[in-house]
């Protein structure tokens, strides 16, 4: 059976309420990987591209329906932390890691569809971080795992800021060989949506995306941009470095 017929299948399941959410957009994100393998390169030709965007705008549809920007995810109950088993990922060849002799100081800066764009110190961004919650993290591969993540909301960096009528998306950049991923300005703004310093009460390591990275439970790993330098508000979808090499860009759990 083919991809689009797949699809369909896949869809009436998960509307029978035979297949639940996460294995619906699992499933939806490994077939769209399949078409891409089927292609004549890593990103397929032509038509597969045009396919695979014509798919991801169809589950993009459903996805936004299914957002509840109420929706809170506390973590399994009677799950541990993941700790030190918490998966750690980067693009780069080594773990990237911030130098200020070489780059000066790391700051964070708010940019793009606002009024007032600024920048923060890691000490301001610190001070700012009142947020501590207990959240899973969930993978496309199907795992998900447990932490305790302390940051801030990006909803607070964007009231600071003053975002205009006109912006609806945001995108998270990083120095990790130009990592990047963009989000539709909802799933940026849910409560639980954090620019994290922190791990188990602990400031982030390299390891883990220092000085910062967002998280959030309303979205799958890949969306999760560590090792943080830019939040850029804006007007259209930028993409991303996994959204760019096939796999789906809205990316909700």
């Amino acid at each position: 059976m083919s991809g689009g017929p797949l699809r369909t299948l896949l869809a009436r399941e998960h509307a029978a309420g035979r297949v639940d959410r996460r294995d619906f957009l699992r499933l939806s994100t490994l077939l769209a990987g399949g078409a891409l393998l089927a292609g004549c390169n890593a990103r397929g030709p032509a038509e597969v591209r045009s396919l695979l965007r014509a798919v991801g705008r169809g589950n993009e549809r459903i996805e936004r329906w299914l957002f509840d920007p109420d929706r809170r995810d506390d973590g399994d109950p009677g799950r541990r932390v993941a700790g030190a088993r918490f998966p750690s990922y980067f693009v780069s060849r080594t773990v990237p890691i911030w130098d200020p002799a070489m780059r000066g100081e790391w700051r964070l800066t708010v940019d793009g569809a606002v009024h007032r764009p600024f920048s923060l110190s890691l000490a301001e961004l610190q001070r700012m971080a009142r947020i501590r919650q207990r959240v899973n993290h969930y993978c496309v591969e199907g795992w998900n795992a447990t932490a305790i993540f302390t940051g801030v909301p990006v909803h607070a960096l964007a009231r600071l800021a003053g975002l205009r009528p006109d912006a609806a998306y945001v995108d998270f950049r990083s120095f990790d060989a130009g990592y990047h991923e963009s989000w539709d300005l909802d799933s940026a703004l849910h409560a639980q949506t954090l620019i994290v310093v922190a791990k188990e009460d602990r400031a982030l390591s390299p390891a883990y995306g220092a000085p910062a990275r967002v998280h959030a439970p309303v979205k799958l790993g890949y969306k999760n941009t560590k090792y943080l330098t830019h939040v850029t508000f804006g007007t259209a979808p930028t993409g991303g470095w996994w959204s760019d090499r096939g796999y789906e860009w809205y990316g909700g759990t």
